[in-house]
């Protein structure tokens, strides 16, 4: 599986007890300090795997490096944060490529493994089933308010330790209990992911955009215009698949289109297991973990916002 309904990997059976997860990311830096850098990268990449219910085996490096214009210590620093997250997750590193750029950019190649009977895809949402997100949104606007000097260094902080934390704990957590679909929060923004859950299928979503976890001063941000341009593409490629209570504050519902980096997992789970499993979650150490919607019958393909 991996192409028919855009699963975050691909998924490759190789016995009746084993199948590969193989999957890749890549991107420019988002900030400024090249061992965050590639922390934030390697964890990105890795998410993939946690969303399919699996745990990372081996990675390898993806290098773009402008070798003329930086110093190679830069690069060193890239390739240690990220041997720092895959290190995490007891991983090996295995090599990877790299070419002369004219702009540095840094991912993972990273290969997982699971069993074929526990692979959870972004399908299999039932109606009744709780919505569960695992680190809070905002990444994207506060990202902007940085690089446009409107942002604090406590707010850069703040989603710095959110984007280099592994969607290790909350995947280890899912396999516990009754999960029937996952995928990770990333470029789509909240609503973009979801949307692809219930996308052609005879379910749709509500979700209670008062239980959403934020991080602080991000709503003050997009109020002050300061939002990336993704979050406007993402509203309006999936915009005819919702429908927002006209009660919902208009910033609220565009915080939901916001393109996330190494975001949470958005987990649909049994109604009865929910409660347990954000604790467990919590417990794990992703204490915003919430439940913040759930899988209704009618509109089927459609997310109702409350």
């Amino acid at each position: 599986m991996g192409l028919e309904k855009g699963d975050d990997a691909g998924v490759y059976r190789i016995s009746d007890d084993v199948a590969l997860i193989q999957t890749l990311d890549f991107f420019t830096p988002i900030v400024n300090d090249p061992f965050v850098f590639g922390q934030i990268a390697a964890a990105n990449a890795l998410s993939d795997v946690y969303a399919m219910g699996g745990r990372a085996l081996c990675a390898m490096n993806i290098v773009c490096f402008p070798v003329k214009k930086m110093d190679i210590s830069i690069l060193q620093d890239v390739l240690r944060g990220g041997l720092d997250r895959i290190t995490e997750a007891d991983a090996t590193l295995a090599g990877g490529h790299s070419i002369e750029d004219d702009e540095i950019k840094y991912g993972l190649s990273v290969t997982g493994i699971v069993h074929p009977d526990r692979v959870i895809t972004n399908r299999g949402t039932r109606r009744g089933d709780a919505l569960i997100i695992t680190k809070r949104i905002g990444t994207g606007i506060v990202g902007t308010a940085i690089k446009a000097g409107d942002a604090d260094a406590e707010a850069e902080e703040e989603i710095i330790e959110s984007m280099i934390v592994l969607n290790r704990a909350p995947a280890e957590a899912m396999a516990r209990f009754d999960v029937h679909a996952c995928t990770d929060v990333t470029g789509f923004g909240l609503l973009g992911h979801a949307s692809e859950m219930i996308e052609d299928t005879d379910v749709g979503m509500r979700i209670f955009s008062s239980e959403i976890p934020l991080f602080s001063g991000v709503l003050d941000h997009f109020s002050n215009g300061l939002a990336p341009g993704g979050l406007f593409r993402n509203r309006d490629f999936r915009k005819h698949m919702i429908d927002c209570d006209s009660s919902v504050p208009d910033d609220v519902y565009h915080l939901m289109f916001d393109p996330q980096t190494s975001g949470g997992l958005l987990i649909a789970c049994s109604k009865d297991d929910a409660d347990n499993l954000v604790q467990e979650i919590r417990k794990r150490g992703a204490a915003s973990a919430a439940i913040i919607g759930e899988v209704i019958q009618s509109p089927a393909g459609r997310i109702l916002i409350e």
